[in-house]
């Protein structure tokens, strides 16, 4: 049976909480991001914190470890009242923050930003290489991945940034484990793969130094197999406050759904049916050196079309030789029978393609400028007069489309690397819509979003197909593949393995071909 199909049995909490937040509040200038909110974590437990985006679970986890220091309320470690200074200060007292965001540093080795800090030390003080990279190896030993050590952390994928700090979180011993949205990038075989090792740290029997009653486990996350799978309790946040805490036992999805979104969904995957028109995207015998090779597929206008597979089989490098920010070795990529150059996003852009990239803050965003100027980047030239941008336009359109895909923000104003991930998503989602693009590539679309925001991409999605844009989608979600797309094609080490209609397209049959076990069709 697959570990994301076993419900854990309820496990009873310890009398005193390893940690308690008690009625914390914190605003940033007009925005009250947390207004009286709680939460108590027990050793030996997995308890996930749900709400959509915005909900202050971001902030909360941000004080709890050391980042943000709250406006009010307080903070208990074993039943002790204790201040943070500083993100050190948490992590001295066994408190581990595995962030949404990978946040490595790529000139230095994988070894390197594991032990930043604490790096072992030789005879004479200086750093000890070998052992550290000993060190770092045993560490992906017991995730069960490989990983050379000595690699440039630049250049990993996102899945890989996220291994490597899971791995750093591990090797603190941490009493307090904190995942926020740690399996965004992740395929179904990585999940299980990091649950095993959570689970073992959970229990207290993953071969570290902490206690041995096992590590209380904070999980964040919008997907709810991934919720039922792994905890045990769960607490619900909205606009900042709390609104319950239940055992996972005690409650299910629809109703925690109503909680965290106060209004009824209505249906996840909102797919309206429409009859394909002529071909507008023609991708033929695409091929990078060491990434993919002979790639072939076309999209038709009013379709949707997945592109499928385990993390790393090249679904994202094939988009963005589409699109023109790699260069590919050969092939032909054409738009509505007018081929493109290679290399040359700006071409791909004048013809009508908007590609919504995997990595929203390296390649979505500029995170110094406003959310307006983000939103409306792509369209300056659309919104300006004789060389002038016009600023009520500017302003409309950015309102507009933050307003569309419910993006929670202070002002337009705010810079973007202030909005929570979620909402940095939706403004990169906002930029690309709003220039009525032939062909909509997004990659990964709804990652880091909430229930909520989901069901309105899908919607969005759906209504722009019907209006005759050719849609291609990246999507490591297999129910999203299987609720969105016309069409699902399977990538497997840098090809094609095969090609499955709506009807044909199962969690099974996708899979099967995913890891070579089915024949290419």
């Amino acid at each position: 049976m697959s570990a994301l199909a076993r419900h854990p049995d309820s496990v009873p909490p310890q009398p005193v909480p390893v940690v308690s937040l008690r009625a914390l509040s914190k605003s940033f200038g007009a925005v009250q991001a947390l207004s009286g909110a709680r939460l108590d974590l027990y050793a030996g437990e997995a308890h996930a914190l749900v709400g959509e985006n915005g909900a202050g679970k971001s902030t909360l986890i941000k004080i709890l470890a050391g980042l943000y220091r709250p406006d009010a309320g307080s903070i208990e470690l074993d039943g002790e009242p204790v201040r943070f200074s500083d993100t050190a200060a948490a992590m001295a007292a066994g408190i581990a923050v595995i962030y949404q965001e990978p946040a490595l540093f790529g000139d230095l080795t994988v070894a390197e930003n594991l032990f930043i800090g604490r790096q072992p030390k030789g005879r004479f003080g200086f750093i000890d290489r070998a052992a550290m990279n000993r060190r770092a190896a045993a560490l992906f030993a017991r995730l069960g991945v490989p990983m050379d050590p000595d690699r440039p952390a630049k250049g990993l994928s996102i899945a890989d940034q996220q291994l490597v700090e899971i791995a750093k979180a591990i090797s603190l011993d941490a009493r307090v484990l904190v995942m926020d949205e740690p399996t965004a990038a992740l395929s179904g075989v990585e999940v299980e793969r990091l649950f095993g090792v959570v689970r073992a740290l959970r229990d207290g029997d993953s071969g570290s130094d902490a206690d041995a009653g096992g590590a209380a486990v904070l999980f964040i996350s919008h997907r709810f197999n991934e919720v039922e799978a792994l905890c045990q309790r769960v607490t619900v946040m909205r606009d900042g406050a709390h609104v319950s805490t239940d055992l996972l036992a005690d409650v299910g999805v629809e109703e925690l759904v109503r909680r965290m979104v106060g209004r009824d969904l209505g249906a996840m995957f909102p797919k309206q049916e429409v009859e394909p028109g002529e071909v507008v995207l023609d991708v033929e015998g695409l091929t990078r050196t060491g990434v993919c090779r002979d790639v072939g597929f076309q999209v038709r206008a009013g379709e949707i079309v997945a592109l499928a597979g385990l993390v790393g089989a090249g679904r994202s490098e094939v988009v963005q030789a589409v699109f023109g920010v790699e260069d590919r070795d050969a092939g032909t990529v054409r738009v509505g029978g007018r081929e493109l150059p290679s290399g040359d996003p700006r071409a791909a852009i004048r013809a009508g393609v908007a590609l919504v990239p995997e990595d929203r803050r390296q390649q979505g965003l500029l995170l110094d400028l406003s959310v307006l100027r983000n939103a409306t980047l792509p369209g300056r030239g659309r919104l300006s007069r004789f060389g002038f941008l016009i600023g009520g336009a500017e302003r409309r359109e950015a309102a507009e489309w933050g307003a569309r895909l419910n993006a929670k923000y202070g002002r337009l104003t705010d810079a973007a690397g202030t909005l929570s991930g979620g909402n940095q998503q939706k403004i990169v989602l906002a930029k690309w819509l709003a220039t009525n693009p032939k062909v909509l590539i997004v990659d990964e679309p709804t990652r880091g979003i909430d229930v909520g925001t989901k069901a309105e991409v899908h919607r969005l999605l759906s209504a722009l197909a019907a209006d005759g844009v050719a849609v291609l989608m990246v999507s490591s979600e297999l129910l999203e593949v299987l609720g969105m797309a016309d069409r699902v094609l399977v990538m497997r080490e840098g090809r094609i393995a095969g090609e499955l209609s709506r009807a044909e397209a199962t969690e099974e049959s996708v899979m099967r071909l995913a890891t070579g076990q089915e024949a290419a069709a």
